[in-house]
């Protein structure tokens, strides 16, 4: 059977977005942007602010924002790439929503980041409640540019 391949990926400022696409075109993938029902503003993303969208979001788990759209056809795919930027240390929340989303059994995930402080920590291994068990799951890395190079060889190593 073939590896068919999506790179799905949540951006609220650009950087794992050209990150994912480059991943994308290098592993001959599909591409997938998670676009929130409701778009996210630089007020929305004030991390230093208690009462901002983002913040009140990672502050309670059981938030899962709403997504605008969706993967037609997620059974014909059998590896999801999936990257998100750190937000307080871990993925934000529409990553749940998505992964929740989804029968992702008998599939692989693999996760990468990215971030401008932290690295993945245990973001990805958080991820894994959000799917059945019968997933193979490969170790989350961070990524911060479209390095070509750096790419290519991780790929080697998951998939």
């Amino acid at each position: 059977m073939e590896n068919k391949i999506l790179v799905a990926i949540f951006s609220a400022s650009g950087v794992t977005k050209k990150v994912g696409e480059e991943i994308a075109r290098i592993a001959g993938a599909d591409f997938y942007e998670i676009v929130p029902k409701e778009i996210y503003t630089s007020a929305d993303l004030d991390w230093m602010n208690k009462k901002s969208r983002s913040s009140i979001e990672m502050n309670d788990s059981s938030l899962r924002p709403e997504i605008k759209g969706g993967v037609a056809d997620m059974a014909s795919y059998n590896t999801l790439i999936i990257g998100f930027p750190i937000w307080w240390g871990m993925a934000p929340r529409i990553i749940d929503t998505f992964l929740e989303s989804y029968d992702f059994s008998g599939k692989k995930i693999i996760p990468f980041c990215t971030s401008g402080g932290s690295g993945i920590g245990r973001s990805d291994i958080a991820l894994h409640k959000d799917v059945s068990d019968n997933v193979k799951w490969e170790k989350g890395v961070q990524i911060n540019s479209p390095n070509e190079a750096k790419i290519k060889k991780w790929l080697e190593k998951v998939l």
